[in-house]
């Protein structure tokens, strides 16, 4: 079982929830919550030095191994307490923490559904489950500092999706130049790799 690792980072380009961690050669796709990603984008560029505390997540029904990776190990406690309330795997678990374990752990604690519903993927019924499965279990991470973290840099997706069409997939720049602004056209609320290969996508099968 894997809880540790320390490489260089490497993004992805099309996944906003994950990373590639290069170790000794190696490298391990980790999914990473978003309170956590924003925190890496800001203080660990590509190809930088990253430590990461692992949950390893194996199921018969999910026989092929999940990563999910952590700046602290409390946070990786967290999370495989969150992941203790029914109907909640890793997967729905990462895309739903989206804010500070601190804030929502109080959540938990105050019973606050209303507060819990505002996390991605996160209704009335399995807000009223999280309460139920973790209240008085979760004060600790309640206590926890809060972090700052300086306003995010707008990464220029774009440029991303454009590099990935011309020297991975074979395009010419200007065709992939015009892929681009054409769906940016069509939903200029895009606002993101991922989102911009949908698009892109949808456009190629009109």
């Amino acid at each position: 079982m894997i809880s540790y690792l320390k490489g260089t980072m490497q993004k992805s380009y099309a996944h906003d929830d994950r990373i590639t961690l290069i170790v000794n050669g190696v490298g391990y796709e980790i999914l990473i919550p978003a309170f956590v990603m924003k925190k890496i984008k800001h203080e660990n560029p590509e190809g930088s030095a990253l430590e990461l505390f692992l949950s390893y997540n194996q199921t018969e029904r999910q026989p092929k191994p999940v990563l999910v990776g952590f700046q602290s190990p409390l946070d990786k406690e967290f999370f495989e307490l969150f992941i203790s309330v029914e109907d909640i795997g890793p997967a729905a678990a990462v895309k739903a923490l989206t804010k500070p374990i601190r804030d929502i752990a109080r959540s938990i604690e105050d019973k606050d559904t209303k507060a819990l519903k505002q996390l991605k993927g996160i209704g009335e019924r399995k807000a009223e489950k999280i309460i139920a499965t973790l209240k008085g279990k979760v004060a600790k991470y309640a206590l926890m500092p809060e972090v700052e973290i300086a306003p995010e840099v707008v990464e220029d997706f774009r440029k991303e999706v454009a590099d990935v069409l011309v020297n991975q997939l074979g395009h010419k720049h200007l065709e992939a130049r015009t892929m681009i602004e054409e769906a940016m056209k069509r939903n200029p609320g895009i606002s993101s790799s991922e989102e911009l290969f949908e698009e892109v996508y949808r456009g190629q099968k009109t």
